[in-house]
C-alpha cells in the first residue's frame, strides 16, 4: 500500500489511470460472469474496452473534475462546507460521470447510432443517480470521518470499482432489455 501511495503522489493522473483501467477490467470480467450464461467465457472483447474506459476516458475525466470540485472547497472545512461539497458533487460530477459512463457502456455494448445511444441513457439515468445520490453523501461523510486524506484514492477506487460493476450489471441487463424490445412503426 505504501508503494502505490507514493507513486499516487509522484504520478497521480498515470496511477489513477492504470488502476482504473484495472479495475474496470476486473467490473466486466464480473459482470459478465454474474450475468452471462454459465458457459460463456469471462474473457470477452468488452474486457479491453472496459480497460480503455476506465483508464482513457473515466480516470482523467474523473481526476479533472474531482479536482475543480476540491479547487473550489479549498480551505474550506467547516460542516457546511463538507455538506456543500457533497451537494456540489451531486448535482455536478456525479451527472456527468454518470452520462459519460452510459454513453461509453452503450457503445461498447454495440450500439451505433444516436438513437440507441440516447435510449440507453434515459433508461439508465435516473437508476444510477438514484444510487449515486445514495451512496455518495455516506462514502464521503465515511471517508471524511475515517479514512486517513492520504488513502482516499484506494479508498474511492474500492468503493467506484464495486458501484461501476453495480452499474455494469444493471446496464447490461437494460440494454439487454432494450435490445428485445421489437422496433417500433411509424
Amino acid at each position: 500500500m505504501q508503494l502505490y501511495l507514493a507513486e499516487l503522489i509522484r504520478n497521480p493522473l498515470r496511477t489513477k489511470m492504470i488502476t482504473s483501467a484495472i479495475l474496470s477490467s476486473l467490473g466486466e470480467i464480473l459482470a459478465t460472469y454474474l450475468t452471462g450464461p454459465k458457459n460463456a467465457p469471462i474473457i470477452t472483447p468488452r474486457v479491453p474496452a472496459m480497460a480503455a474506459y476506465g483508464g482513457l476516458i473515466a480516470s482523467p475525466l474523473g481526476h479533472v473534475l474531482i479536482g475543480l470540485l476540491q479547487g473550489a472547497f479549498a480551505g474550506k472545512t467547516s460542516a457546511g462546507a463538507k455538506i456543500a461539497q457533497i451537494i456540489t458533487s451531486n448535482l455536478t460530477v456525479s451527472p456527468i460521470l454518470n452520462v459519460v459512463f452510459l454513453i461509453s457502456m452503450s457503445v461498447i455494448s454495440g450500439a451505433r447510432d444516436l438513437n440507441s445511444i440516447i435510449k440507453t441513457v434515459k433508461a439508465g439515468f435516473l437508476p444510477i443517480m438514484k444510487v449515486s445520490w445514495t451512496t455518495s453523501p455516506l462514502t464521503i461523510a465515511f471517508a471524511q470521518a475515517f479514512v486517513p486524506q492520504e488513502a482516499w484514492v484506494p479508498f474511492f477506487s474500492l468503493v467506484a470499482f464495486v458501484l461501476g460493476t453495480y452499474n455494469n450489471v444493471q446496464a447490461k441487463k437494460r440494454r439487454a432489455a432494450i435490445d428485445k424490445q421489437p422496433p417500433k412503426t411509424e
